[in-house]
């Protein structure tokens, strides 16, 4: 990354999220909202923009992103992302010469929907999947093993473990109780954060993932696919 100053600082990267409100997209308002992250970071350029859209029925996020490809070409950014897209849009915007290098989804035991299509196509296309809610903000960690299922506003007291518990509900929580005679009991968290499991990983772990993902539901067919949650 360099500096306004010129000065150049190694190892230091400029990232941010770049999440429009509807309205037009033409280049002077991409441009604009980009200007405004590298005054705030002091940088005369930003080492990944990470877009995300909420509507896909407004088709203009397509401009966005061709603004954006225009102004990666031009040097103002490096690495062009996404963040919760599906596989429809991802291949839409593909095709349109767009190159993208990453899609930051969920990916964990109790939501495997990146397996069902995105996998696929992001190995086909060389795109790179930065996956979040291993562990879905703690619901599958150590914290709950032994404890009763949490589901009072005081237990769940972040929008993300509410987030996170809904999909559980929706996904699998009925695969966790059967586990066991406890109502409640998550894998333990370095077996969860280690999955999909890797050559080292043992019996013992591949028999506790298995039986975990053997009972979850598919959560494609209930809620769609990868970042469809955050959609209407």
């Amino acid at each position: 990354m360099r500096c306004k100053s010129g000065n150049s600082t190694p190892g230091l990267q400029s990232l941010t999220k770049y999440v429009p409100r509807p309205g037009p997209m033409d280049r002077k308002v991409v441009l604009k909202a980009l200007q405004r992250s590298m005054a705030r970071m002091h940088v005369d350029s930003l080492d990944c923009v990470q877009f995300h859209w909420w509507d896909y029925r407004d088709k203009r996020y397509l401009d966005a992103l061709g603004h954006l490809s225009d102004l990666q070409q031009e040097g103002l950014i490096r690495e062009l992302s996404l963040t919760n897209f599906d596989t429809q849009r991802l291949e839409e915007i593909t095709s349109r010469g767009i190159h993208i290098s990453s899609n930051q989804v969920q990916y964990s035991l109790i939501d495997q929907r990146p397996a069902a299509r995105m996998e696929q196509f992001c190995v086909a296309n060389n795109i790179l999947l930065l996956t979040y809610g291993t562990l879905a903000g703690g619901l599958l960690s150590e914290r709950y093993l032994g404890k009763t299922e949490p589901n009072s506003r005081a237990e769940l007291y972040t929008a993300s473990l509410s987030k996170y518990k809904k999909m559980i509900d929706s996904g699998g929580a009925g695969a966790f109780s059967r586990t066991s005679s406890l109502p409640w009991r998550p894998l333990p968290g370095h077996t969860t954060a280690r999955w999909p499991p890797r050559p080292e990983a043992n019996g013992g772990d591949l028999a506790a993932i298995e039986t975990v993902t053997r009972r979850s539901r598919d959560l494609m067919a209930l809620i769609g696919d990868c970042g469809d949650e955050y959609r209407s």
